[in-house]
C-alpha cells in the first residue's frame, strides 16, 4: 500500500503540481505561501493516504489540503482582514471546481505571464517560470544558468518577494503587454521541453511528463496570441521533434542518433501537423529563432519523403540562426550542418571559434568534436574529446553510446 501511495502523490505532483499551484497563487497572490502551502498538502498526502486510503479525485484532495494551509499560515500572520475573505472565498472557489468533471482548469498561462512582468529582473523571468509553473528545482535550474543553487535560489525568493509586495496583478494581461513578456515565456516552454526531451529513457522523475506539458502549454500560447509567428515556430519545433520520440531508442533502449534513424517510424500526424504551424507563421512574414530552429528541424523531416537530407539548405538556416540567436547549441548545430557539408576541417574551423566558456559543460560540442577528429582519423584527440563528453553526459543509453565511439578508435 505504502508504495501505491508513494506513486499516486507522484504521479499528481508531475500532473497538477502546475495547475495547483497557479491557481492557488492567483487567489491567495503569494506564489511563495502557496508553494509551502502545496508542499505541505503533498506531505499530508503521504501520511494519510497510507492511513485512511487514496482519495477518488487526487487533486481535489490537494487543492482541498493547501487552502486550509494558506488559510491557517494567513491567520497565524495576522493577515489583514481583507484578505482572509478572498481566502475563504477561493477556498469555496477550489472545493466547487475539484468536484466537476472538468477540474481546476489551466491557468498557468496566467502565471507564465505574470512571472515575465517588467518589474521581474529579466535575468529570472525564465527561471521563475521553469521553478513554479513547470516545477524544475533550483540546482537544476541554476545548472542550466551556469550559476550556483544558492544564487539562483535567492533571484527566485527575491521575485516572488517583488510579485507579493510590489501587487503585480495576477490575471492575463492585455494583448499590447503581452507581446513584450512573450519571448520569456516561449524560452520557458522550450526549456521545459528540452529538459523532458532529454529524459527520453525516463531516468530522471522530475521530467517525467515535461515534454507533453511544454507542449500543451505552446498551444495554449499559440491561442491566446494567434497573430503572432514566433509561437507557432516553437510549437512546430516542438511537435517535429515529438514525432522522432520513439525512434531514439532502439528495442533493446540503446541510443539510436537522428542520421541512423528509420524515418519510417516517425509519425506522420505530428510531422504534418508542425508542418501547417510552421507555414501559418511563416505566413506572418516576420521571421524568429524559433521558426528557424523549427524549419532545420522540418528540412531533417524531409527524409522521410526524399531518402535524403539536404544539408545545403540545413547549413544556409543555421547561418541565419546565429544571426539573431547565436546561442551555443545553434553555433554547434552550425558546425554539424557545415561538416556534412563542406567535411570535418571546415567543422571544426567553426567549433573552434566558439569561446571556451561555453563549451566547457556543453556536452554535444565535445561529442561533435570526438566525430569529427575521428573521421580525420586523429585518434587520441577524438577519443579525449569523447571521453569529455561522457563526463558531462547523464543519459545512461547516450553514455554507452559514447563509449563505444570513443572505444572503436583504439
Amino acid at each position: 500500500m505504502s508504495e501505491i501511495v508513494h506513486e499516486t502523490v507522484e504521479r499528481a505532483a508531475r500532473e497538477s503540481y502546475g495547475r495547483l499551484l497557479a491557481f492557488l497563487s492567483a487567489r491567495s497572490r503569494d506564489i511563495a505561501a502557496a508553494e509551502d502551502a502545496l508542499a505541505d498538502a503533498f506531505e499530508a498526502a503521504l501520511a494519510k493516504w497510507r492511513l485512511g486510503g487514496i482519495p477518488e479525485k487526487p487533486e481535489a484532495w490537494l487543492l482541498v489540503a493547501a487552502r486550509r494551509r494558506l488559510i491557517d499560515a494567513a491567520r497565524r500572520q495576522h493577515t489583514h482582514e481583507q484578505s482572509m475573505p478572498t481566502l475563504i472565498a477561493a477556498a469555496d472557489e477550489a472545493a466547487e471546481l475539484s468536484a466537476r468533471p472538468g477540474g481546476l482548469g489551466d491557468e498557468r498561462l496566467k502565471l507564465l505571464f505574470i512571472s515575465a512582468h517588467p518589474r521581474i529582473d529579466a535575468t529570472v523571468r525564465t527561471p521563475l517560470m521553469l521553478q513554479t509553473v513547470l516545477r524544475l528545482d533550483a540546482a537544476r535550474i541554476a545548472s542550466a544558468f551556469c550559476v550556483s543553487p544558492a544564487a539562483m535560489g535567492r533571484r527566485l525568493s527575491r521575485a516572488k518577494h517583488i510579485i507579493r509586495s510590489t501587487g503585480i496583478p495576477f490575471e492575463v494581461p492585455e494583448a499590447d503587454e503581452l507581446r513584450p513578456r512573450l519571448d520569456a515565456v516561449l524560452q520557458a516552454i522550450y526549456a521545459a521541453y528540452g529538459a523532458g526531451w532529454d529524459d527520453v529513457a525516463g531516468h530522471d522523475p522530475r521530467s517525467g511528463g515535461l515534454s507533453a506539458e511544454a507542449v500543451h502549454l505552446g498551444r495554449l500560447v499559440t491561442g491566446l496570441l494567434p497573430g503572432e509567428p514566433e509561437p507557432r515556430g516553437l510549437l512546430a519545433l516542438m511537435l517535429h521533434c515529438e514525432a522522432r520520440h520513439a525512434a531514439r531508442r532502439g528495442d533493446n533502449g540503446a541510443y539510436v542518433p537522428l542520421g541512423d534513424q528509420d524515418p519510417a517510424s516517425w509519425s506522420r500526424p505530428h510531422i504534418e501537423e508542425a508542418e501547417r504551424e510552421l507555414a501559418r507563421a511563416a505566413a506572418a512574414g516576420k521571421m524568429g529563432r524559433f521558426q528557424l530552429e523549427a524549419a532545420i528541424q522540418s528540412a531533417h523531416a524531409e527524409r522521410s519523403r526524399t531518402g535524403r537530407t539536404d544539408w545545403h539548405a540545413i547549413a544556409l538556416l543555421y547561418e541565419g540562426l546565429v544571426r539573431i540567436a547565436p546561442t551555443t547549441g545553434a553555433l554547434v548545430g552550425r558546425a554539424a550542418a557545415v561538416a556534412e557539408l563542406r567535411g570535418p576541417l571546415s567543422g571544426l574551423a567553426l567549433l573552434d571559434d566558439i569561446p571556451e566558456a561555453a563549451i566547457n559543460a556543453y556536452q554535444p560540442y565535445w561529442a561533435l568534436t570526438g566525430h569529427l577528429l575521428g573521421r580525420l582519423g586523429h585518434r587520441s584527440e577524438a577519443r579525449e574529446a569523447y571521453h569529455r563528453a561522457i563526463g558531462l553526459c547523464d543519459d545512461p543509453a547516450m553514455r554507452v553510446f559514447l563509449q563505444a565511439k570513443a572505444s572503436a578508435l583504439r
